[in-house]
């Protein structure tokens, strides 16, 4: 009977467990769209045509803020709950680079429209 209630208690902990992660998950997906959305936003602007790359890139590094944050913390709790080995350094290394790359997609896109236009 011991065996069996531990059993039982092992499968709902695991559960829950999982329930956690993927609630964590969905999360950072929403993080993710939201910030990527943002950016989205930024991306159109008529402001923005007059813009060189470089000035582009820099308006691009900071906007979104809050929503950056939250992408930023969302993964992190994510990594944190799929990975608790894993060193929270590392963690934090890996939200900001896929906050990285969400700014190299649009800068890149930005670009290239840019020089389509040309």
């Amino acid at each position: 009977m011991r065996m069996l209630l531990a059993a039982a208690l092992l499968i709902t902990s695991s559960a829950a467990m999982a329930d956690e992660v993927d609630d964590a998950h969905k999360l950072a997906i929403t993080g993710r769209d939201a910030y990527w959305n943002c950016l989205a936003r930024e991306y159109p602007r008529d402001s923005n045509k007059a813009m060189s790359d470089q000035e582009f890139t820099s308006l691009i590094a900071n906007v979104c803020p809050s929503e950056r944050q939250n992408f930023r913390v969302s993964l992190i709790d994510f990594l944190t709950l799929q990975f608790p080995k894993q060193d929270a350094d590392a963690n934090l290394t890996t939200a900001n680079r896929a906050i990285e790359l969400a700014q190299k997609d649009i800068v890149t896109a930005f670009t290239r429209r840019k020089a389509a236009a040309k």
